[in-house]
């Protein structure tokens, strides 16, 4: 049985996406099957990988709003072994539609059983708010990785989804845990940078990924070619970074 993760923080601008798109990847190239479920109706993890909306005969509102079934949803990448469930504008509406739908936290939970069995990462790309359809993904999730940027407001919110994952555990889904707090957008050069890492070390400890993202050009100019970092620059430090993380999780599971 695959293990789901959910990529969640409801900060914008932290780089869920990228790390969804790039770990995604990595574990892929690491001989793993992967499937990514871009649960945000911004879309971007499904044009990051170069996947146009006529290319998609389903999408993720279908499976949740419509009950399609996810396994035929989801379309191969560029990558082998990474398949793609995507979005669209559409899941924007969802939550309403959802609201009064019984057990409407548990629909992305129902549609990934016909799909969880044929890979052994699930990365589940959430969008940035605390909404029933993030509610969904982590109610779903075996863990999530929290992505934390950088920055000085980076600690700011932390707090709000944490407080949302103790409120799910117990009512929802109680063998929900946090897989690792994500350092993302580092410079190493810059004093606040370590100031927030040595931070999130103090207050988390081992939750917190050995591995750090970087600022990278490389990184950000990947998904505009619809390429994961690992296959526009494999030599960059943003798709060695992700090698690493991959291999952090693998390891973890041995």
């Amino acid at each position: 049985m695959g293990r789901i993760i959910a990529i969640a923080n409801q900060k914008g601008g932290v780089g869920k996406t990228t790390t969804t798109i790039n770990l995604g990847a990595s574990l892929a190239a690491a001989g793993k099957k992967v499937l990514i479920v871009d649960a945000d109706p911004q879309a971007n993890a499904t044009s990051g990988y170069g996947i146009t909306q006529d290319q998609l005969v389903s999408s993720i509102y279908e499976c949740l709003v419509d009950e399609y079934p996810m396994d035929g949803t989801q379309v191969p990448t560029c990558i082998k072994g990474l398949d793609l469930v995507g979005s669209n504008i559409n899941l924007a509406g969802a939550e309403i539609e959802l609201i009064n739908r019984p057990n409407r936290e548990r629909v992305l939970a129902n549609s990934l059983k016909g799909v969880v069995d044929k890979y052994d990462y699930i990365l589940i790309d959430c969008s940035p708010s605390l909404g029933l359809i993030t509610v969904n993904a982590l109610t779903a999730a075996n863990s999530v990785i929290i992505p934390v940027q950088a920055e000085y407001f980076a600690l700011e919110g932390i707090s709000k989804l944490i407080n949302t994952i103790r409120i799910i555990k117990p009512k929802l889904n109680p063998g929900l845990e946090i897989e690792g707090f994500l350092l993302t957008m580092y410079d190493a050069r810059l004093r606040l940078a370590n100031q927030i890492y040595e931070e999130l070390k103090g207050h988390f400890g081992d939750m917190v990924f050995n591995t750090v993202i970087p600022r990278n050009t490389r990184l950000s100019e990947a998904p505009s070619h619809g390429l994961p970092a690992l296959m526009y620059d494999p030599e960059s430090r943003g798709a060695t970074s992700h090698n690493q993380l991959a291999k952090e999780i693998i390891s973890k599971y041995k």
